[in-house]
């Protein structure tokens, strides 16, 4: 019974929250609070090598979203979504941080949040018939955004990851160290 009441009571705050923008313009719209960037760790990405992509959140100050395994069922987890084009796969698991414990005035049970800047991590391999030059990698991300006083509906963000294909490895370089260093 907790837990259809939760789900009531969320369902309630949504229909509150999303009537709110109008007579509220300082409530951003839940997809003005992240704002997500994609960075490779190669450049050029050799033909039949591995790589990562790292997608770095950005959530603006005094909100939070809920982390990949949130504290409740009922909670919308930060969800990533890779489409991979022709010429790339999957080389494991999309690598999600840790979240941290945050007590809020609207519940006693501690919620395990992302907050100000988290970066998510998606390990590829461009197999050898990739197509060559600048390609985009189209990923879709999902969470739900709250601050202290309301959460606001979820919402789902295209991102794109630009990458450049090389035939070879001869000019291949590490890039964005500060993102990809051992982590």
């Amino acid at each position: 019974m907790k837990l259809g009441a939760a789900i009531v009571s969320a369902a309630l705050l949504l229909i509150i929250v999303s009537a709110l923008p109008s007579a509220h313009p300082q409530i951003p719209s839940g997809r003005e609070v992240v704002a997500p960037s994609a960075y490779v760790s190669l450049e050029p990405v050799a033909r039949g090598s591995s790589f990562q992509l790292a997608i770095v959140l950005k959530i603006r100050n005094g909100f939070h979203i809920n982390a990949r395994k949130p504290s409740a069922e009922y909670l919308i987890p930060t969800d990533l979504r890779v489409n991979l084009p022709a010429g790339f796969k999957s080389a494991g698991e999309i690598a999600y941080p840790k979240g941290e414990l945050h007590t809020f005035a609207f519940t006693k049970t501690p919620l395990n949040v992302y907050e100000d800047k988290v970066i998510l991590r998606v390990p590829l391999t461009a197999q050898p018939d990739a197509p060559l030059g600048a390609q985009k990698i189209p990923l879709k991300l999902r969470y739900q955004a709250c601050s202290q006083e309301v959460c606001l509906p979820p919402v789902t963000l295209d991102v794109e990851a630009p990458v450049t294909v090389a035939a070879n490895a001869a000019n291949s370089r590490p890039a964005h160290p500060e993102l990809f260093a051992a982590h």
